[in-house]
């Protein structure tokens, strides 16, 4: 053990020892001046805290300090009533702080016991109940709170565990303090019950067995009486005001003292309306002009002083952001910090800065944040936080989307428009600026707020700008999440699987596949728009076939295979069949003698012509199904899935490739014409 550990536990054995064992008067003088620095390093240390889990450890020392408090009054009282003394710090209070007095020293002690028990006490008791019972009613709105901003990507896993801790310490400090409220209400009584035995049995035992006269016996017993209860009324004061501090203090950027003086004179006028008042109640009042004037006056100066200090903060304020800029234009590390790339950037120009401007009514960053959201629970993905700028150099109504650098989208809005998409039939009477929708390629038209209830009658879709630029956004990060997914992210989604599933987690990775294996894995399913959500799952295949292989190819095939029930669910979508083209059984041979096995992996080596008259065959059924208005799905065996996806990912990919093994038994399969080459 520490010698800090000794001091503590030989602390708690002193205050036993007081209780049992008579002490010397000068050893009794020097613990109640040690009581005394305690109770005032307590109140310091009360109000230079910013909250109130700063200074966690102050229910239990409230109990230690109270105890010492208790051990000291029954140690003096033994030494009043047996000695008729009780050292030179109780004496000096009964004699020079009330003056002999012992009528003017037993109103001084009557005044801090009322202070201490009715005021202090009985308020830090109050709010201590209320606090612990507000903190335990707050504390599941709090947890969901976390669980929100965690789903989505507000915080990481380490800061919501750190958020959780806080708020049950919280409940646990603020019960705590409930309890020991109760232990300075007690040595408020305590002290008036000492007090009343050390004054009766001081006077009887001083003419009984000392042989004093009454008079005398009054005095002396009086006087050492009401100073052992001043001087233990000051330090249960003090720890009283500690108290009413800490349960009654508020989290801020800064200490009591700090908050006082910002929050108390953050007003420079109401110093001057006070100087005025107080001026005129010297002046209308036979109270002396000496007193008020002066008061007046400091008042008037202090708010003068503070009224040119905020524009002379703000004028140093900026002179020294200029200064810092410029030291960090000239040091070596202002071009690291340029060598950063952002995730997700979406960049606009300043005529569509009303769309991110909150006081402008601009909700595109609610947006971005229900973006997140969506995407998470849709891709199983924590997609990274989007950084929103403008760009002079754009045009004015232009933006882009940029992930990890490189431009993956630009588009233009005109927000006093509305965009207008044609139902199929075009009406010569909607009149607008012809463009393209920017998520999906569709004809469009800018039209006016006037002929927006016009183009809605004859079935138009009319979406508003923000909306135009949400869908655009969503769109790009849900084509391109298998990008944004890196090893660091996949090694978050493990630690998250690993608080629910650890041994699962034990069995796949480090051994047999590395963390860079399994983001391998994760984002040839994102990049097929196959949600990585329900993680247990692959888990579970990549532990069964990990071990088999490492080609991180044919495990996405497998996991793919875990997933028919979801991968049916999205494409089927509620209908019991699902329409799809397949590959003929000579396109399927033609790509399965293709397939080049080597000791890295397989791949597909193909004549360039057979290739594109593959490409052209796909191309010619998907066109068919959009004049049929079907959206297009190829459906080939599972041996060669892999292979068809890698020949038309460039072409076409938007077109998803699913084999037989991925499909739930119960669905039925409409085919609408098939792949083949003549």
């Amino acid at each position: 053990m520490s010698a800090r550990d000794l001091s503590v536990l030989a602390s708690v054995i002193l205050i036993v020892a007081m209780l049992i064992i008579p002490f010397p008067s000068w050893l009794l003088s020097l613990l109640i001046i040690i009581n005394i620095s305690l109770a005032l390093l307590v109140l310091l240390i009360s109000m230079n805290m910013n909250e109130p889990l700063q200074f966690s450890i102050f229910p239990s020392l409230l109990l230690l300090l109270t105890l010492f408090r208790l051990g000291l009054n029954v140690s003096t009282t033994r030494s009043i009533l047996s000695k008729g003394e009780a050292g030179d710090v109780v004496e000096t209070f009964g004699t020079f702080v009330v003056g002999g007095n012992i009528l003017v020293g037993l109103v001084v002690f009557i005044i801090l016991i009322v202070i201490q028990f009715i005021v202090i006490t009985k308020g830090s008791e109050r709010v201590s109940e209320v606090a612990a019972r507000f903190t335990l009613d707050a504390m599941p709105g709090k947890q969901m709170s976390i669980d929100a901003d965690l789903n989505a990507g507000m915080i990481t896993e380490h800061d919501a565990r750190d958020r959780r801790e806080k708020v049950g310490k919280e409940a646990d400090f603020y019960g705590a303090m409930d309890g020991a409220s109760k232990f300075v209400k007690g040595d408020a009584i305590a002290g008036i019950v000492i007090v009343m035995i050390n004054l009766i049995f001081g006077i009887i035992i001083g003419m009984t067995q000392q042989g004093l006269p009454i008079a005398e016996a009054a005095t002396r017993y009086s006087l050492l009486t009401v100073g052992d209860g001043i001087v233990s009324q000051i330090p249960a004061l003090l720890i009283s005001t500690a108290t009413g501090i800490v349960v009654t203090r508020a989290a801020s950027e800064g200490n009591l003292g700090q908050d006082i003086m910002n929050q108390l004179l953050a007003y420079p006028v109401m110093l001057y309306v006070s100087a005025f008042t107080i001026f005129m109640l010297g002046v209308a009042t036979p109270i002396n002009d000496i007193l008020t004037i002066p008061v007046a006056a400091l008042l008037g100066i202090g708010g003068y002083m503070l009224s040119k200090s905020p524009k002379e903060n703000e004028t140093d304020l900026m002179e020294m952001e200029e200064e810092v800029e410029q030291d960090e234009m000239k040091s070596p590390e202002s071009v690291v910090n340029l060598l950063n790339v952002d995730p997700i950037e979406f960049e606009f120009g300043y005529g569509l800065i009303p769309l991110a401007d909150t006081n402008q009514g601009g909700d595109l960053l609610d947006r971005i944040v229900m973006i997140r959201r969506q995407l998470a629970i849709e891709l199983g993905l924590v997609i990274p936080v989007v950084r929103i700028r403008d760009n002079i150099q754009l045009q004015p109504n232009e933006y882009r989307l940029k992930i990890k650098g490189n431009e993956m989208a630009r588009g233009e809005l005109l927000l006093d428009h509305y965009l207008a998409m044609s139902p199929g039939v075009e009406d010569d009477s909607i009149e607008g600026i012809d463009t393209i929708e920017p998520s999906f390629g569709l004809p469009a038209k800018w039209i006016s707020e006037e002929m927006k209830e016009h183009a809605e009658i004859f079935g138009y879709t009319v979406v508003d700008p923000p909306s135009v630029v949400s869908t655009h956004i969503t769109e790009m990060i849900k084509n391109n999440a298998h990008e944004l997914l890196g090893r660091q992210e996949t090694k978050q989604l493990i630690d998250h699987l690993q608080e629910s599933y650890p041994i699962l987690v034990e069995e796949v990775t480090p051994n047999p596949l590395s963390v860079g294996e399994v983001q391998k894995v994760l984002s040839k399913l994102l990049k097929e728009n196959v949600s990585i959500r329900n993680l247990p799952i692959i888990f579970e295949t990549l532990a069964d076939y990990g071990k088999m292989s490492s080609d991180t190819e044919l495990l996405a095939e497998y996991v793919r295979q875990s997933l028919a029930r979801q991968i049916t669910n999205q494409y089927v979508q509620g209908e019991s069949t699902l329409k799809v083209v397949t590959m003929s059984g000579k396109v399927e041979k033609m790509i399965a003698d293709a397939i080049q096995q080597t000791e890295h992996g397989n791949y597909l080596s193909m004549d360039p012509n057979d290739s594109q008259g593959i490409l052209e065959a796909v191309a010619s059924q998907v066109e068919q199904l959009s004049l049929m208005e079907e959206s297009p799905v190829v459906l080939c065996s599972p041996a060669v899935r892999m292979y068809v996806r890698q020949l038309t990912e460039r072409y076409f990919p938007q077109v998803p490739i699913i084999s037989y093994n991925e499909l739930e038994a119960n669905v039925e399969v409409q085919s609408l014409g098939v792949v083949n080459i003549g």
